[in-house]
């Protein structure tokens, strides 16, 4: 069972909150806290034996903490998710490996295409895939089409691997810091098409990539991961678009296991990761 907290920061947290789980005979297999003090902000994670009554332990525990306290606790730390993608088709692969052999963390539950190009991969793996296309429709009614498909599965969370479509401010208010994202990021950045190609004729040394809650700012929102590669001169546009889909993949699974995990804080557009 993992329990999270969140709340405003006082003498006595740790101890009070071990004192409620000792009471009730509940062992403490691991525990991690931060304290923000610019923000005064307690963030806590706990990993305990299982107990009987979620709801009540709920109740015991923010007791004894501030009013505004946020706890969650997940008995069943499996998560559901609904992937959305585009063309390419190297971060949906690692996706639907990781989910055919049960190491994925999460249970995917369908895949959302605007193009149809990914749908034989999805059917390999006795995949459902929905085909949507942006093409002649507007942007309310494409996003309208999508959303009733993934209130269908009912997902704690939604992940955008390499879908490039700007969902619009509603959707993201609809699924507000559950929608997941992976893109590159470059030192210095590179915006718009080919950014690789941007990226070899600017001669950059390093290539990157970012995972990040969506939020209604373009990729602004929370960071949950990132890692840089070095690269040199001897690296062809080919190349640095290759290094790019592999530092992709791995950032994009290792937020993902992150967030799985109940690992994750989003407080204002900032987050508390204890990896």
């Amino acid at each position: 069972m993992i329990i999270v907290i969140q709340c405003k920061d006082q003498v006595g947290l740790v101890a009070s909150i071990s004192a409620i789980l000792a009471k009730h005979q509940l062992n403490i297999i691991s525990m991690r806290e931060h304290v923000d003090k610019v923000e005064n902000m307690f963030f806590m994670r706990l990993n305990i034996d299982d107990g009987k009554d979620e709801l009540l332990l709920e109740n015991y525990i923010k007791d004894v903490l501030p009013a505004d306290a946020i706890v969650s606790i997940n008995p069943k730390p499996s998560k559901k998710v609904v992937v959305m993608v585009s063309k390419e088709y190297h971060c949906l692969a690692d996706i639907l490996i990781r989910n055919y052999f049960g190491t994925f963390g999460a249970t995917v539950q369908c895949v959302i295409g605007n193009h149809a190009i990914l749908q034989g991969i999805c059917e390999r793996f006795d995949m459902p895939y929905y085909t949507v296309s942006h093409e002649q429709i507007s942007k309310p009614e494409f996003e309208e089409k999508v959303a009733a498909i993934i209130d269908q599965y009912n997902p704690d969370y939604i992940v955008l691997a390499k879908f490039m479509r700007i969902l619009s401010p509603s959707i993201v208010a609809k699924f507000s810091m559950r929608i997941i994202n992976i893109h590159h990021s470059f030192l210095p950045a590179f915006i718009g098409s080919n950014p690789y190609r941007q990226a070899f004729e600017r001669g950059v040394k390093l290539i990157g990539a970012t995972a990040h809650f969506v939020s209604d700012e373009l990729d602004e929102g929370p960071i949950i991961a990132q890692q840089i590669i070095p690269v040199n001169h001897s690296f062809t546009a080919a190349d640095m678009v290759q290094a790019g889909k592999e530092i992709e993949t791995a950032v994009l699974a290792k937020a993902l296991k992150l967030v799985f995990e109940d690992r994750v804080f989003v407080y204002k557009n900032k987050t508390v990761v204890f990896e």
